[in-house]
């Protein structure tokens, strides 16, 4: 039996946040390019095919092109993007701040903050359900409200860092606080080594089953020390002989070496300090491959969740690692993680770690060097969590360290703070010389001491973005988002036809009203450009597929009066299984530089 189900919806406008503009991501133009396929449509309505007729009358006269090629927009291509989590002395986010609240300097001089929005997260996720237009079919077609994936939760295992004992406790504690999520929450588990992973999911057998073979996976082992080598370079050592140069530290390498190697006898003194350096040499070389895959995998992760709807966390369970010359990459990091709304909490898996001597390594040849050991383990690790504390405070995540509550390490690194703040700005006279740029946010005239979490700064772009590129990645952030913008006069439409129990063709209708566009008056003509950007997503909240249609309008003012009285309606089709979904649908004028985004849950069933 054939079964079909017309379903309006008609969204009442509400203040809504603008997107986030300006988002680096390869995966999201990689999805957008393959949305020019078209589809077939389905059976029509009355009104449908009487507006589709009317399009193709006006195409006829060449009033109403249509055409699928990437849309070119006016965009600020040097806007910077500032997410800033504000608490009290109870540490609680504060949620009444203004634009006119905050300064931002940016290497000390104050900039103009040309963007700002007040974030709550979850607010904007709209109560999506189903509204049948005829109660009879309603009653004939049962079909309960879908539940849509409304967050996202990450759990990423620093597996090339990690200890095992410190793995064994945080991997039961992340079970634990697996169970505790809710049915419209996703859950994935991701490794730093790529070795174990699964994707999104609410399958908690599956999650059971990724998180028992999780295992240290590390890359290198040459500058792990071993019982046949008295001498130890750590990473953090070498670090400060290669990059830094620090005389002591070269200094205590080479004794160390002489002293284990040559039994302390001083003929072969230059002999060990070059063994050292090498030592030194191969150590950084390996240390710095194993946190540039770190921060590579973690990157990729964050690209990945900006092709999902919804709230977005990620949580980084490691002991920390060493950065050296690796700023532009975890900058990149932070500033994709911005720009996509993904906040990363970082949970230290050391727990209440306090540094001393490593029973594993042999005792140092000598007490000085006993004693220099132990100086330079206390500054490693603290140098190792600095990456965690730049990641979480760049994002708005939370830091959770010197502790062994992991159950509320989880809980709080998962979670996405109740309110926060973005602020943009364009900074003057920029460089495109690739440089580091420090950031500082302050508050005015604030009642109390509020503790400000800020991201430390940026770097400066080495060539000027593509203005068209911009534009796009404006359309691909609203796609994938779950917030609801009315900029335009548009509302969205769907229906799906039954032609078997396992197949289906759901059908996307937008419905403009033309005449309250901002059209440009030229030579008699009345003309527009839309990019119209329909996006089926599954229960899982992935991209099935998205199609981009853009409209060239060339209107006179007879058409616009009179054949677009009641506007036009544009028509996207997809093949689909039954199941949940969620349509996203994206109009853009690039006239106005205005955009709608419009959400609407379907179940087939």
């Amino acid at each position: 039996m054939t079964h079909i189900l017309n379903r309006s919806t008609s969204k009442a406008h509400r203040s809504v946040l603008p997107p986030v503009l300006f988002r680096f991501s390869i995966l999201l133009l990689a999805l957008f390019s393959a949305l020019s396929a078209a589809q077939s449509p389905p059976a029509d309505s009355a009104e449908t095919q009487a507006s589709t007729n009317q399009t193709q009358s006006d195409n006829n006269s060449a009033e109403i092109v249509s055409h699928e090629e990437a849309a070119t927009f006016k965009v600020n291509v040097n806007l910077v993007m500032v997410r800033v989590v504000v608490r009290d002395s109870k540490g609680n986010p504060i949620g009444n701040l203004h634009k006119e609240d905050f300064e931002l300097f940016d290497n000390r001089k104050l900039q103009l903050i040309s963007q700002f929005s007040a974030e709550q997260p979850g607010a904007a996720v709209a109560a999506m359900r189903m509204h049948p237009e005829n109660p009879a079919e309603e009653r004939s077609v049962p079909t309960p409200p879908p539940s849509i994936p409304e967050r996202y939760v990450a759990y990423v295992f620093d597996d090339i860092h990690i200890q095992f004992g410190d793995l064994a406790q945080v991997r039961n504690a992340a079970e634990r606080h697996i169970a505790t999520l809710r049915p419209t929450d996703r859950a994935a588990i991701f490794s730093t080594s790529g070795q174990s992973a699964l994707d999104f999911t609410d399958d908690r057998a599956q999650l059971h089953k990724a998180l028992l073979s999780l295992t240290p996976r590390p890359i290198a082992e040459s500058g792990r020390s071993s019982p046949n080598d008295c001498s130890h370079i750590s990473y953090y050592l070498a670090d400060l002989i290669e990059n830094q140069h620090d005389p002591q530290a070269v200094q205590i390498a080479t004794q160390d070496t002489l002293q284990c190697t040559f039994a302390g006898d001083p003929r072969f003194l230059s002999v060990a300090a070059q063994i050292a350096d090498a030592t030194a040499k191969q150590v950084l070389n390996e240390g710095s491959h194993e946190s540039h895959v770190t921060l590579t995998v973690l990157n990729d992760i964050v690209r990945r969740m900006s092709a999902l709807p919804g709230q977005r966390s990620v949580v980084l369970v490691s002991p920390g690692f060493l950065t050296p010359l690796l700023e532009f990459e975890y900058g990149q990091t932070i500033d994709r993680a911005v720009r996509a709304q993904v906040t990363i909490g970082t949970l230290d898996a050391r727990g209440l770690y306090v540094p001393g001597f490593d029973l594993s390594r042999p005792a140092a040849p000598s007490q000085a060097s006993q004693v220099l050991q132990q100086q330079y383990d206390t500054q490693e690790a603290a140098a190792d969590s600095d990456i965690l504390a730049i990641l979480a405070d760049g994002t708005g995540g939370v830091f959770f360290r010197n502790s062994n509550d992991y159950d509320e390490g989880f809980r709080r690194t998962a979670s996405t703070p109740e309110y926060s703040y973005v602020l943009g700005f364009s900074p003057q006279n920029l460089k495109l010389d690739g440089s580091f740029h420090n950031l500082k946010v302050t508050l005015l005239k604030s009642p109390e001491k509020f503790a400000i979490q800020a991201r430390r700064g940026y770097f400066a772009p080495k060539h000027a973005a593509d203005p068209a590129q911009q534009g796009k990645q404006e359309i691909e952030e609203a796609v994938f988002s779950q917030e609801e913008v009315h900029g335009l006069p548009v509302q969205l439409q769907t229906q799906f036809f039954k032609s078997s129990d396992l197949e289906a063709k759901l059908t996307v209708l937008a419905r403009i009203d033309v005449r309250r566009l901002h059209l440009r008056k030229t030579e008699g003509r009345n003309y527009d450009e839309l990019t119209v950007v329909s996006a089926l997503f599954n229960g899982n909240g992935n991209l099935v597929q998205g199609i981009e249609k853009r409209i060239t309008m060339h209107l006179k003012d007879e058409t616009l009066e009179k054949k677009l009285n009641s506007g036009i309606t544009l028509k996207t089709s997809f093949d689909v299984k039954p199941g949940s979904y969620l349509v996203r649908l994206v109009v853009r004028d690039s006239e106005a530089q205005l955009l709608s985004a419009e959400n609407d849950a379907v179940r087939i069933p």
